[in-house]
């Protein structure tokens, strides 16, 4: 109920929605148990991608027959009287929690629950309701019935509730600052300099603000006795694409591995059916985080750099560390723009503006924009991105004593009161996986 309250919250009527699907969900399970099992996973399959397909993709596919309609001169005056859909928050996370839920159930990897508060519960769970991690029910179906926690266990959630805390509000805000305007400059101000610093900021940005909801959420949970997967684990520091999705937004990856990549054959039959898989994967990959072509065209070029790794790029790659990690951070770097500029065009252009070549001196956007706050805090981005804290912090625990103790404490209290000034005073604060 107090999630539910959550929800409703910030979404009002629209709580309907994750209701629905908690409940179709929930009989499908019993379904499938009683024997009806594919009448039972279809209607959870239908019902679920067809939440996806309403409320996430119709106004992308509207928009997109309005401009096929234009271009072919057939009437398009149907289109003018379309109203937009809302996007209801969270809907891309609980409608793959509850289908993974009956995929399972129909599997027989895990037996449909009979009590609907548990189900429910693990619905609607707000520490990630709204921005993941992607939690499967058969991680957490123990953990419903029955958690255990002590103040050791508390005491960690609290500590990586604030470091989630301080990653959003402290780094990732202040390069989404530095981002948003070299991506908003008109196309004839960005020069070569300013495309490479916005790409690297944005880069930091994403990474810092979904792990750092991802933190959050695995800090909450602790805080109730729940134990959530973990999400990111240095993707930056990924020596191929590959490595790089084993490590990037992991409870997505899984799923699409689990529940989509393996339905389809996986790599179990030829090298064709599995290159044809991998593009199938990627581009649902690129569709789930939003409805446009950019993001389609994000994953099937990840989808690509794969597929080349495969077909025998990885024998280079494993050869050499270093040319693996230039490899992947360019490969990182020339796709990400795909990811934030709103149209394709616009992303070929600012990729032009990568190689182009133009130095032209742009001294009074670096003095507005490149502060010596913002450039701060993209340092200690560049330096969590690496091994070089949970190594310093295992040296660190290693020698550990009440002094040390005590200081780990102190830092942490002093992190957590600078991101709630950060709150206070209203700063740069954007919501970039709201359209997800």
């Amino acid at each position: 109920f107090a999630s539910l309250f959550f929800y409703t919250w910030g979404e009002k009527e629209l709580v309907v929605l994750i209701l629905a699907s908690t409940c179709i969900d929930y009989v499908a399970g019993i379904l499938i148990t009683k024997g009806y099992r594919k009448p039972g996973l279809y209607l959870s399959v239908f019902f679920n991608l067809g939440l996806l397909i309403v409320f996430k993709y119709l106004n992308f596919t509207v928009n997109n027959l309005k401009v096929f309609a234009e271009k072919f001169q057939i009437d398009s005056s149907f289109y003018d009287n379309y109203t937009d859909i809302i996007l209801p928050l969270g809907i891309s996370f609980y409608t793959f929690q509850t289908l993974s839920y009956t995929i399972d159930v129909y599997r027989g990897n895990v037996k449909a629950t009979k009590n609907f508060i548990d189900f429910a519960t693990y619905v609607t769970l707000f520490p990630q309701l709204i921005a993941g991690p992607i939690i499967k029910y058969k991680d957490v179906s123990e953990q419903l019935v029955s958690r255990y926690s002590n103040t050791i266990i508390f005491s960690e959630g609290i500590k990586r509730f604030i470091i989630g805390l301080a990653k959003k509000m402290l780094i990732a805000n202040q390069c989404a600052f530095l981002a948003d305007g070299i991506f908003n400059m008109p196309e004839n101000e960005l020069t070569t300099p300013l495309a490479w610093l916005g790409v690297i900021a944005y880069s930091l940005q994403i990474y810092y603000d979904f792990s750092g909801y991802s933190d959050m959420a695995i800090g909450l949970g602790k805080l109730f006795g729940f134990n959530f997967l973990e999400n990111f684990n240095f993707p930056y520091i990924a020596k191929s694409i590959r490595e790089f999705w084993q490590r990037w937004h992991i409870s997505l990856s899984n799923w699409f591995k689990e529940y989509v990549y393996i339905s389809l054959g996986g790599n179990r039959l030829t090298n064709a059916i599995t290159y044809r898989n991998l593009i199938i994967v990627f581009f649902i990959t690129g569709l789930w985080h939003g409805a446009s072509w950019t993001f389609i065209v994000w994953g099937m070029l990840h989808g690509l750099f794969i597929i080349i790794e495969r077909l025998g790029l990885h024998k280079i790659l494993d050869k050499n560390r270093f040319i693996a990690h230039f490899y992947t951070l360019f490969a990182l770097l020339i796709t990400w723009p795909f990811f934030r500029c709103n149209s394709i065009s616009e992303a070929l252009a600012y990729l032009k503006k990568m190689f182009v070549c133009d130095f032209r001196t742009t001294k009074d956007f670096y003095d507005y924009y490149l502060t010596s706050e913002v450039l701060f805090f993209m340092i200690l981005g560049i330096l969590f991105s690496t091994r070089l804290i949970p190594i310093l912090q295992k040296k660190i625990e290693s020698k550990s004593n009440l002094f040390l103790l005590a200081t780990k404490s102190l830092l942490l209290l002093i992190i957590f009161i600078v991101s709630c000034m950060y709150i206070a005073i209203d700063a740069y604060d954007p919501f970039i996986y709201f359209r997800f």
